[in-house]
């Protein structure tokens, strides 16, 4: 039993009886706290045809909902607010059916949606900017799967062009062979080492040739290394024996290295794409859309795609000396990836900095007739700053993933110490539960914020055990799970719950159980907005009613044993939701803590 959805059919049956509207979109909204009753209609849009005031068309429906509605018990009118009281008799039978395996995940819709999350550059290792890429987009994938869509989830790996290069030269002239097994380094660390070597050395040479009386500009052009990286990119893509080689046994390192990040982070992949693959797939699409006249070329022999029509610009799609550009190898990956899946929705989730880009991309793969493009969806993000500021790949400023992950660690194993709560786990069990709550505040700080907001990452608020925080929900399932142990060993039988052992329920009570209820449609919210974060808040609010109602009620201490083993099965609720709300932002939820 919905009692939302008999809500909106006894209040269209109102609507229609009483002033002969026929209305199937109802809305509904949660009573103010301050009010008596638990769902509110709005009567103002229905004035003109009661052809009664706010106040005289809400006494009106509410009389008819008290005599007709199976879940109607009372009600109230505040002007032209009419809040409805729910029965005790009908929560308790909405609460029933939310006892099941399963609650809140939706039925398969057959409908395929690709997730692209990630896209790492192989010449440095992931960043904290990184994490919040792979949580979002790998919690959108879950929520989307929980949604009912069939998900594949996707990562463009960025391994070839002249910023992989620089990583390269810097190896090859200052490497002296070193390995990630001779130096103890972690593969994409070293080779990150060695893109920030590059850009120090580079800046000498600039400051050379400017003290010689060059321009900056012209000195950024002229230092040597910058042309040597550009003469190996150039020999690299004519296939180079020696080039592709050194670039095969770095990326090599790379991978490995990245391979070990997405395993501590808890991401995944079903499939990868490499740019080095990918990069020359859009020339014949350039080709197509010369043909139809869809681009032109300049002068120079470059190819253009005019925009201004749409109030954009021109934008570049091939060079004058026929060389590919970024955009010419999206439009070439996004053909691959409508034919390899065909999925009717392709969602990009990449940083805000990109939006003009992807902007960009949709109008042309619409120019060029592809019907996909309007599945395409560039989930934007903000970027993540920490207290100490902002963070530069080149100078070697960058949190690196994994030291803020083991950083994590380490700050949840000193406030679990201090709060003194793990006397009795085992090295194991200890070592467990630090990485479930380091890892749990990182993802769910990042994951609460709308992605489209720029925030703050700041590592000592995300693990404190109260207020908006993973650490919070984690100990609030905890919690449960006591109780349920015990319940367990004092033979209460939670496997099935009667209705009607329920005659009156306590309002904190119902409170519960109608947050329990709006989880379905908080996956449908955060799935079509493609934000974890309704999720995240969703399981805070549940995670502050449940203490609520512990804290004014007794569980175990009750003697009625109906009210007992409903407490109980309410509470078991609770845990499996938390627990189902928390795992679709990929965090783990402790059984003890």
């Amino acid at each position: 039993m919905n009692i939302s959805s008999q809500i909106k059919t006894d209040i269209a049956q109102a609507l229609k009886e009483l002033f002969g509207v026929e209305e199937s979109d109802i809305k509904l909204q949660p009573t103010r706290k301050d009010f008596e009753g638990a769902i509110t209609f709005v009567t103002f849009p229905y004035l003109r045809a009661s052809r009664k005031s706010p106040e005289a068309t809400g006494e009106a429906m509410g009389e008819f909902l008290v005599e007709n509605s199976e879940v109607i018990s009372g009600f109230n009118v505040v002007k032209g607010f009419l809040n409805l009281v729910i029965s005790d008799e009908a929560w308790a039978k909405a609460f029933a059916a939310m006892t099941g395996e399963g609650f809140g995940i939706h039925e398969r819709k057959g409908r395929k949606v690709m997730v692209e999350y990630s896209s790492p550059n192989t010449n440095k290792p992931l960043h904290l900017g990184h994490l919040r890429n792979n949580f979002l987009g790998h919690s959108v994938s879950k929520i989307l799967d929980a949604y009912g869509y069939d998900v594949t989830k996707v990562n463009l790996v960025n391994d070839r062009g002249i910023h992989i290069c620089k990583s390269m030269l810097a190896y090859e002239r200052f490497g002296e062979g070193e390995t990630p097994q001779s130096s103890g380094i972690k593969g994409d660390h070293l080779i990150g080492k060695y893109y920030v070597r590059f850009d120090k050395e580079y800046k000498k040479e600039i400051e050379a040739l400017v003290s010689e009386g060059k321009s900056e500009d012209e000195a950024k052009k002229e230092a040597p290394l910058m042309k040597e990286a550009q003469a190996m990119l150039k020999r690299w893509e004519n296939g180079d024996e020696a080039t592709v080689a050194l670039w095969k046994k770095m990326n090599g390192w790379v991978y490995e290295g990245f391979d070990a990040t997405y395993k501590t982070m808890g991401v995944e992949f079903d499939h990868y794409y490499y740019e080095s693959d990918t990069y020359l797939l859009g020339k014949d699409m350039v080709d197509e859309g010369l043909a139809k006249g869809v681009f032109f070329e300049k002068e120079d022999k470059s190819v253009w795609c005019d925009l201004s029509d749409q109030g954009l610009d021109e934008k570049l799609v091939r060079r004058g000396d026929g060389t590919s550009v970024y955009m010419t190898q999206d439009l070439g990956t996004a053909d691959l990836k409508y034919k390899e899946f065909a999925c009717e929705k392709s969602i990009y989730v990449v940083g805000n900095e990109q939006d003009y880009h992807f902007d960009v991309l949709i109008r042309i793969l619409k120019k060029l007739g592809r019907e996909y493009a309007d599945g395409i969806y560039h989930l934007s993000y903000g970027m993540v700053d920490l207290p100490s500021g902002k963070m530069k790949s080149r100078e070697g400023t960058v949190v690196d993933a994994d030291d803020l992950m083991r950083e994590m660690f380490e700050t949840a194993a000193k406030h679990t110490k201090e709060l003194g709560k793990i006397e009795d786990f085992t090295e194991e069990q200890a070592s467990e539960l630090y990485r479930q709550l380091g890892l749990g505040a990182l993802k769910y700080f990042l994951l609460k914020v709308d992605p489209k907001r720029r925030m703050l990452f700041n590592p000592e608020e995300s693990i404190q055990f109260q207020g908006n925080t993973g650490p919070f929900i984690q100990y609030t399932h905890a919690r449960i799970s006591s109780i349920l142990r015990r319940a367990e060993q004092e033979g209460v039988d939670t496997a099935t719950f009667d209705p009607s052992d329920i005659t009156e329920l306590a309002q904190v009570e119902r409170d519960v159980i109608q947050l329990l209820g709006e989880f379905p449609e908080r996956i449908a919210e955060a799935a079509e907005e493609y934000a974890p974060s309704v999720v995240a808040n969703y399981a805070y609010d549940l995670a502050k009613e449940f203490n609520r109602f512990y804290n004014e009620l007794t569980i175990m201490g009750e003697s009625d044993p109906k009210v007992l083993r409903f407490r109980v099965v309410l509470s078991k609720a609770v845990a499996n939701t938390l627990r189902t709300a928390m795992g679709l932002l990929g965090v783990d939820v402790p059984e003890r803590m």
